[in-house]
């Protein structure tokens, strides 16, 4: 199992969100994150300074069998890409285990097929 963790633009959510469950996830969890880029510039939005260092993104968070892991991934980069600095990135890790808290059972058979 896997974890991918995934900070994209807020304006590319809905279309991440629509793609991936398309795709064989039919679960994952979102959260607004704020970070600092590496961009350090001030804009004017209607006479007003504004400051480019706080960046404002989505989060998400999906577990998935490794099979699922590269497709997965690919639904992402293709969805969540504009070509711009500040795009985002995918960051994926190892799952040692998970418990479903109702039945007790645990292992990789806890996540759900696709029916």
């Amino acid at each position: 199992m896997k974890r991918i963790e995934a900070i994209i633009r807020k304006t590319k959510f809905e279309d991440v969100k629509e793609a991936l469950l398309s795709s064989d996830i039919d679960w994952f969890e979102y959260h607004n994150v704020h970070g600092i880029g590496q961009s350090r510039q001030e804009r004017i939005y209607r006479g007003v300074q504004y400051s480019t260092d706080v960046i404002e993104r989505v989060a998400l968070t999906i577990v998935c069998r490794d099979p699922l892991v590269e497709p997965t991934v690919k639904v992402i980069l293709n969805t969540a890409h504009t070509g711009e600095v500040g795009d985002g990135r995918i960051f994926v890790s190892d799952m040692t285990d998970t418990w479903s808290i109702r039945t007790g059972e645990h292992g990789d058979t806890v996540l759900r097929d696709k029916k």
